[in-house]
């Protein structure tokens, strides 16, 4: 008898709560780190805006006369105004349509309303021959959502 309740005594069980506790361990895990992902990217993916698809050209004719056109894209029809840069810096412009005015301090002209689709500007630099150099143009556009993004940056 007393073999017996040595062996009830000193045996081991070793199916205790431990399988059980580590499988609700890894679930919660888990789900927590699913959650803290999915935090962080529905976060980060509000701030994300869309890039706008429009089509700007520029072509140097002489030192004197940098013509930029607007060609269009999917996203034309909301662009609301183009800021042009040159270095050296622009004077004056002669839109087919809409207006320019000179931004004071920057060498950079404003065209408002924007080019219409297909057509064409004139950009005159400050001083005669001043594009005879490489040339640095960059077009900024406006939007009516009121985001703007840089629509050309390149060098003629």
């Amino acid at each position: 008898m007393q073999k017996v309740f040595e062996t009830m005594v000193t045996r081991k069980n070793d199916e205790a709560v431990s399988p059980v506790i580590g499988v609700i361990l890894m679930v919660a895990i888990t789900v927590i780190l699913a959650a803290v992902i999915a935090a962080f990217v529905f976060g980060m993916s509000g701030n994300v805006s869309k890039t706008k698809t429009v089509a700007i050209t520029a072509q140097k004719v002489n030192s004197d006369l940098i013509t930029v056109m607007n060609s269009g894209g999917n996203d034309a029809g909301s662009l609301v105004y183009m800021n042009m840069t040159t270095t050296p810096a622009l004077t004056t412009c002669t839109p087919t349509t809409g207006a320019c005015t000179v931004t004071t301090g920057m060498g950079s002209l404003k065209i408002t309303p924007n080019i219409p689709v297909g057509t064409s500007i004139n950009l005159v630099p400050a001083t005669a021959g001043a594009y005879s150099a490489r040339t640095q143009m960059v077009v900024v556009g406006g939007f009516v959502d009121g985001s703007s993004q840089v629509l050309l940056d390149t060098y003629l």
